[in-house]
């Protein structure tokens, strides 16, 4: 039998699946084996007089530096790791086996890429950081940071927004947004005619090449902010529903995003969304314990808790403070005529009104039914809530139009200031609610001040 006959070692070399190459002192490319075209994009020639440097991520740079000069020392490397970009602007991981030959005043290296297993593993830690963050980190705004950050070890994410739809007023709004070239976009409807928009519309991802970006554009009439190059986008999807969209955008023509940065950002993505939806439940079941449902002003339980700090920095900085306590007149026979609905929208418009009578600094609370209270936190003197009792009084008596129907309603006030009506929170409220009553029963339409006279 013949034996089979040896071929050429070059033509081995040509054979292995990683890349074997040879470079000088400077690391410019002398030989390059035929799998660089697998692992790189380039093919041998388009390799040869290029240095690796050029080709290796900037984020890489100084250590591989520092990791050559201690091969050309006679330091052999056996596993170490770094970045290139492949020639579709791809980031491929590399791991290398290289040493200096003294003798010839070159080095000789072997390539393996391991991007595949380096997505993996990134993946899996991704899902743990993303995981962990999402039940550590307490607020949205820090939450989408370590999110940032977690993306930025998986795709080049220089430039990352995160955006959010709230379908019930039909806002598409961006909470977290970090780009080299505009600020963030000012909320707006989602047929805004963003690409982002578009992702959230579709409930599908979107990635956009220069070419496929310029047509949508033109479909879209999109102009606003730098173009980028390289779009990437995929919808926050919560059970049916899309909430939002993560989003990556290049500048640079060397960064390019293809379908398998699509799929790693989507498995980050159904990440994100369950983390998003567990703190705005949370936030929502917060929201609900200390306010109330109907007003969104805060309840009896938030007021007394306020109404107790605003009480200790006033006895301990001699400061003054008033109690407001009123309800309106004649809301059992509006709600009996007109029902529960128009009711609603009454006490609604009477919180809306009633914020516009204080200062962001003073707290107004929905105690029950159509009963309300004000905290008017460090007042001169007790003019100062008689001043604001008259305005409460004139912008609530003023007519209410709720679902074209005219209705005529009014407050009953009674005010207590500290520290002459109650040297603590209870005795406040309940002097307030009963000069309160007082001018009901004189009437309505009215305040009283504790122990004073009845104002019209």
């Amino acid at each position: 039998m013949t034996p089979p006959s040896h071929l050429p070692h070059d033509k081995l070399l040509d054979l292995l699946l990683d890349v074997v190459c040879v470079v000088d002192k400077e690391g410019r490319f002398l030989s390059v084996s035929a799998a660089s075209k697998r692992v790189f994009g380039f093919l041998p020639e388009e390799m040869v007089g290029r240095t690796a440097f050029e080709m290796m991520h900037p984020d890489d740079r100084a250590a591989s530096r520092a990791l050559v000069e201690r091969i050309n020392l006679g330091q052999p490397s056996h596993d170490h790791e770094n970045r290139y970009f492949h020639k579709d602007g791809h980031i491929v991981h590399i791991m290398w086996s290289a040493q200096w030959l003294e003798a010839e005043q070159v080095r000789v290296g072997v390539a393996r890429d391991i991007t595949e297993r380096k997505r993996a593993d990134a993946m899996q830690a991704s899902l743990y950081a993303v995981s962990e963050a999402a039940h550590s980190i307490d607020d949205l705004q820090t939450l989408y940071r370590r999110v940032h950050e977690v993306i930025s070890q998986l795709l080049p994410a220089e430039n990352f927004f995160v955006a959010l739809y709230n379908a019930a007023n039909d806002q598409l709004s961006f909470p977290y947004y970090v780009d080299q070239f505009d600020p963030p976009p000012s909320p707006r409807p989602l047929g805004s005619g963003t690409f982002s928009a578009e992702v959230i519309r579709s409930g599908e991802a979107l990635l956009l090449t220069p070419e496929t970006a310029e047509q949508m554009r033109a479909k879209s009439g999109t102009t606003a902010g730098k173009h980028p190059l390289d779009w990437l986008g995929v919808p926050l999807i919560s059970g049916t529903d899309t909430i939002g969209a993560l989003v990556l955008q290049s500048y640079s023509g060397t960064v390019r995003y293809n379908e398998r940065d699509k799929e790693l950002l989507q498995f980050v993505s159904s990440q994100v969304a369950a983390a998003i939806e567990r703190k705005r439940t949370h936030s929502r079941l917060e929201f609900l314990a200390q306010y109330d449902q109907l007003t969104e002003l805060p309840n009896r339980a938030l007021f007394m808790d306020r109404l107790r700090s605003s009480l200790q920095r006033a006895q301990r900085d001699s400061l003054r403070l008033a109690v407001l306590y009123l309800d309106m007149d004649n809301f059992k026979h509006i709600n009996d005529t007109f029902g529960h609905t128009t009711g609603d929208l009454l006490l609604r418009e009477v919180a809306h009104r009633l914020r516009q009578c204080v200062r962001e600094s003073d707290t107004v609370g929905r105690l029950g039914g159509d009963e309300f209270a004000i905290l008017l936190d460090n007042i001169s003197r007790q003019e100062d809530a008689t001043v604001v009792a008259e305005k409460i009084l004139a912008t609530l008596s003023a007519p209410y139009l709720l679902e074209g129907k005219t209705l005529i309603s009014a407050p009953s006030m009674g005010i207590a200031v500290y520290p002459e009506h109650g040297q603590n929170d209870l005795h406040l409220i309940r002097h307030a609610d009963e000069a309160m009553y007082v001018a009901k029963r004189g009437g309505g339409k009215r305040y009283i001040v504790v122990e004073a006279s009845v104002k019209q």
